[in-house]
């Protein structure tokens, strides 16, 4: 017997006027307690929100402006969604699949078997599986497509109003009511009751659907208790791996088997919806709220922030600055580094294993506690007016323009130039190169201070308007708009592209760099997909290890590459 590992499914749309679950794996963040709930410190809810969708390493939401937002793993761009509108969404096992405003259905992430290909034509909804993919079309029948080893893409003829793509098989309710399945058939996963139900939700070996008179029933394997549903009516169900979870009537969720995983015990509150995967539940909250809770092994229970105005990425971790002046952060916290004070900021800085920002009274406030010993992340006491959190010291700009540092000084990083400056660049490489830092003086010129074995503190002649450290390359932005890169050229991160840009970012061993019509370029080394950014136009970008992030038109955080940033 064929067992696959991971599954996922999602039921995105239902008949109209039914609510619909959508199912699979991982969720989100927020801050209700409970056991196994999954809390970013410093971080919030995101609000707005229409329904949600989790895969196996990552999780996509609609929001209420038809745009859709993912987070979590984007090795196969899986969580990068075109900047489109959309009517649903669903996340399967590397990839994701919604359905456009227009009725068209877009894919994006891994295309193993052709599943991310959908065919042409227009639809009233989709549903991403685990090597498959189906779609309701507006004549009412359903097309599949990707792996059909168990003949799980080969529907059978006739009108549906819904479809569920399971692990191996698949589900739909037809339009007078039944439940018609096909493909594998382990543990009788594809052998409804009779009856007539409005929505149907497909796992990995049993399967879920909601009555018309609003009781559910289940069939399929019951080994944990997984298809034997409570009493009551429900307005969605949700199927996973071991357990489902359902929206009752009054707005509460119930999820059985009970508490025999974190993911599968019940939040309090009032819900709308409920995404259920192998380890991970998220639902969307009456107030729009997305709240998770379950695994987060690679942040995909970790929903980004609200939209920001500025952000900083570093190893493990990353920061922005809210429209509020509040800082959100996500990522590792092993080290107190996204666990930001209360107050209002103007700027934040992610370096090695903590984080800095210049607060609105213009004063420094750090947390975590830093590379090697946590000196860098003691400020000096005065006004600022920009900081810059590196491996194991931080600099920062005093408001009368001289450039003050602290913390780790091994190779004399610490130790600044006189005169004034207009910003400054600590190297956060950490262990890979990082102990050196560069500013742009207020007559244009960089200076660059400490380790220089590659010669990334040797810039050249000429006037800047930005400055940016790396591992050991080191890349500015000319005062023409053209960037210029020196130091370690390995993987070919100091030789940047032709052009004019607004903003460049180097990271370790490749760099990025915002172009003068928004869209964003990468250059050096792409071993994980860092310097192959997504299309589209941006307000910001920040590079990282091995990843990078930018802000979208909304002020929304999209990353690519590594998945560094799990806790």
């Amino acid at each position: 017997m064929l067992m696959r590992l991971i599954h996922q499914t999602a039921l995105v749309l239902a008949a109209a006027g039914t609510a619909a679950c959508s199912s699979t794996e991982q969720s989100a963040m927020n801050p209700d307690a409970g056991p196994g709930v999954v809390t970013t410190p410093g971080s919030t809810t995101m609000h707005d929100f229409t329904s949600v969708s989790a895969g196996v390493w990552h999780t996509c939401g609609l929001m209420t402006d038809d745009t859709v937002v993912c987070w979590g793993t984007a090795n196969f761009g899986e969580a990068t969604p075109p900047q489109d509108t959309f009517i649903s969404v669903s996340a399967g096992q590397f990839y994701t699949c919604g359905l456009k405003t227009d009725g068209t259905i877009a894919c994006w992430g891994d295309n193993t078997y052709g599943k991310a290909t959908p065919p042409a034509g227009t639809y009233t909804s989709v549903s991403a599986g685990e090597f498959h993919a189906c779609g309701v079309k507006t004549d009412g029948t359903v097309t599949c497509w990707g792996d059909n080893t168990y003949d799980e893409a080969t529907p059978p003829t006739g009108t549906f109003t819904s479809v569920s793509a399971g692990e191996a098989y698949t589900c739909g309710v037809k339009t007078d009511g039944t439940v018609a399945c096909w493909g594998t058939d382990y543990f009788g996963e594809t052998k409804p009751p009779k009856g007539t139900f409005t929505s149907v939700s497909a796992g990995s070996d049993h399967t879920c659907g909601l009555k018309t008179g609003g009781s559910v029933a289940c069939w399929g394997n019951n080994t944990y208790g997984q298809s034997s549903p409570p009493g009551g009516t429900f307005t969605c169900v949700s199927v996973g791996d071991l357990f489902t979870c359902g929206v009752r009537t009054d707005a509460t969720m119930a999820c059985w088997p009970a508490n025999t995983l974190s993911a599968s015990t019940s939040r309090p509150g009032t819900f709308t919806s409920v995404s259920v995967g192998v380890f991970d539940t998220c639902g969307v909250r009456t107030d729009g709220s997305i709240s998770c809770w379950g695994d987060n092994q690679h942040d995909e229970a970790t929903p980004l922030p609200d939209p920001l105005v500025s952000l900083s990425v570093s190893e493990t971790h990353r920061c922005g600055v809210r429209s509020d002046g509040t800082v959100a952060c996500n990522g590792d916290n092993s080290s107190g580094e996204i666990a930001p004070p209360d107050g209002t900021f103007a700027s934040v800085s992610a370096g090695s294993f903590f984080t800095c920002g210049v607060r609105t009274d213009s004063t420094i406030a750090c947390w975590g506690t830093g590379y090697p010993n946590g000196d860098a992340a003691k400020p000096l006491p005065g006004t600022f007016s920009s900081v810059s959190a590196g491996t194991g010291d931080t600099c920062g700009v005093k408001t009368d323009g001289t450039v003050a540092c602290w913390g780790d000084d091994i190779s004399g990083q610490a130790v600044p130039p006189a005169g004034t400056f207009t910003s400054v660049s600590a190297s956060a490489g950490g262990e890979l190169g990082g102990f050196y830092a560069c500013g742009v003086r207020t007559d244009g010129t960089v200076a660059c201070w400490g380790d220089n074995t590659k010669g990334e503190s040797s810039p050249p002649a000429g006037t800047f308007a930005s400055v940016s450290t790396g591992c050991e390359s080191t890349c500015g932005l000319k005062t023409d708009g053209t960037v210029a890169c020196w130091g370690d050229n390995t993987y070919g991160q100091s030789s940047p592209p032709a052009g004019t840009f607004t903003a460049v970012s180097a990271g370790c061993d490749f760099a990025c760099g915002l172009k003068t019509d928004g869209t964003i370029a990468c250059w050096g080394d792409n071993t994980w997909g860092e310097s192959s950014p997504p299309t589209g136009t941006f307000t910001a970008v920040s590079a990282g290890l091995g990843y990078a992030c930018a802000l979208d038109q909304n002020g929304i955080t999209v990353c690519w590459g590594a998945d560094r940033t799990a806790p």
